[in-house]
């Protein structure tokens, strides 16, 4: 029975882990395929993805993919 409790207590953790991960890979992935090759904003945005991790991926998906989509349609 307590196996079964700690289960439940890590598996939210889990989950939420995975889903983090998982959007962190999709932001990389969106910056290196579909952002500009112009200047230095693509190599720009790939490091904050990578070194601030999950709040670099959520900076780039509210501040830059809306108006890179906006400027390029993409």
């Amino acid at each position: 029975m307590e196996a079964l409790m700690g289960l439940a207590c890590i598996l939210p953790f889990m989950l939420l882990s995975i889903a983090a991960t998982v959007f962190w890979i999709w932001m990389l992935v969106d910056c290196l395929t579909k952002e500009p090759s112009e200047g230095n904003d693509k190599i720009i945005w790939v490091l904050v993805i990578i070194f601030l991790q999950i709040i670099g991926a959520a900076v780039y998906y509210f501040v830059r993919r809306p108006e890179r989509i906006q400027q390029t349609g993409q």
